[in-house]
């Protein structure tokens, strides 16, 4: 019973210390402009000047709205000063948006009317409350719904984040160092960290890692072989054009760290349920948990790789649409924007697909070398 009340104890400090942490956090970063170099300025009230309708050359309509911005200074040497500003923005919203009371915005401070009135152009808007606000929302979400686990699993991704981040700055600072051995090893600490963090050190998680990243540099030979016969015929690498480095070996690098994650999870999941049903029945035969595993992994390879596809398609809905307004023809669409995201989505499946098999033969040799100890 004591026991029980130091865990539920831990439980509350913690929530409560989540808390206090969420409450300072977002206080601070809503008073921050000091910290800014940059003029903030909040509004304090808009007023809609002129109103007038646009068409383009396809025939697509739009209303554009003229706004005169009043705000007061919040940092700088013109600190709670009132400032003028103009805002043009669409009924779309395209490139633009509406200014309302209470908006905080980057500034560039021009000149005064002569009459104390200062004036100037809007830059950005400070988003960084609304960011706080949304990652705090993010945590208490997994904190509470995977209580240890989701704790464990936000510090892996903070822990992830700064393992790409510092993969990356070597590779830009050191010329001998590849873009692809750089997320190679990137990719080994994701899946070591991210599963063994999580899971625990036991056979099951070894068993997780040793397929995850054997079905991920299956997956990336696989798809090197393909580009290579095929000179990459049908890619178009037109996104990646403002890029100094060779763009196909950035792609290759962006399919090994994106698929790592579809495969990290089917990985877990068969390893999982392969042990559980050894730990349930520990006289099961091998091909009993063959075809279990192999049941399993037809039930999730379809909903796998219907995620992949959605989540790389939908980032190109923008442009896609973006392009049929502007009446391009629909074979010249699909292959500027969807090239590389259908080319990523299929090399997610198919390591999806090898993850299955993998995941199973590795488990079913962790189970059988317990079996043979016991």
């Amino acid at each position: 019973m004591n026991r029980k009340k130091q865990i539920n104890l831990k439980k509350w400090i913690l929530y409560i210390a989540l808390i206090v942490l969420c409450v300072t956090s977002i206080y601070f970063v809503h008073h921050n402009e000091n910290y800014y170099d940059r003029p903030i300025a909040e509004v304090t009230d808009v007023k809609v000047t002129g109103t007038r309708d646009i068409t383009d050359t396809n025939g697509n309509k739009d209303r554009l709205h003229e706004q005169e911005v009043h705000a007061t200074v919040k940092n700088g040497p013109e600190k709670g000063k009132d400032i003028l500003l103009s805002n043009t923005f669409s009924t779309s919203k395209a490139y633009d948006q509406e200014y309302k009371p209470g908006n905080d915005l980057f500034v560039s401070i021009n000149n005064s009317d002569g009459q104390g009135q200062l004036k100037g152009s809007i830059d950005d808007v400070k988003r960084d409350t609304s960011l706080i606000i949304i990652a705090w929302v993010f945590i208490f979400l997994m904190v509470l719904v995977g209580k240890r686990q989701g704790f464990y699993s936000l510090g892996t991704l903070c822990i992830n984040a700064v393992i790409l981040s510092f993969a990356l700055d070597i590779y830009l600072s050191n010329d001998r160092i590849g873009l692809l051995a750089a997320c190679g090893l990137a990719v080994v600490l994701f899946s070591s960290i991210s599963l063994l963090l999580v899971n625990g050190f036991n056979r099951k998680t070894y068993a997780a890692v040793i397929s995850t990243l054997v079905a991920t540099f299956v997956t990336l030979v696989i798809s090197f072989i393909v580009i290579k016969s095929t000179a990459a015929n049908g890619l178009r690498y037109e996104e990646m054009q403002f890029l100094t480095r060779p763009t196909e070996t950035v792609f290759m690098a962006g399919i090994l760290v994106g698929c790592l994650g579809a495969i990290m999870d089917v990985a877990i999941t068969l390893s999982s349920s392969i042990f559980t049903l050894y730990e349930k029945n520990p006289s099961i035969s091998t091909k009993a948990l063959k075809d279990a595993g192999l049941e399993i992994g037809r039930d999730i390879m379809g909903t796998m790789t219907n995620i992949m596809f959605f989540v790389y398609i939908s980032g190109a809905m923008p442009m896609l649409i973006l392009y049929f307004k502007n009446a391009s023809p629909l074979g010249f669409t699909l292959s500027m924007n969807l090239s590389l995201e259908l080319a990523r989505a299929l090399t997610g499946g198919i390591g999806i697909v090898l993850a299955i098999p993998i995941g199973i033969a590795v488990s079913i040799y962790f189970v059988n070398k317990r079996r043979a100890v016991s």
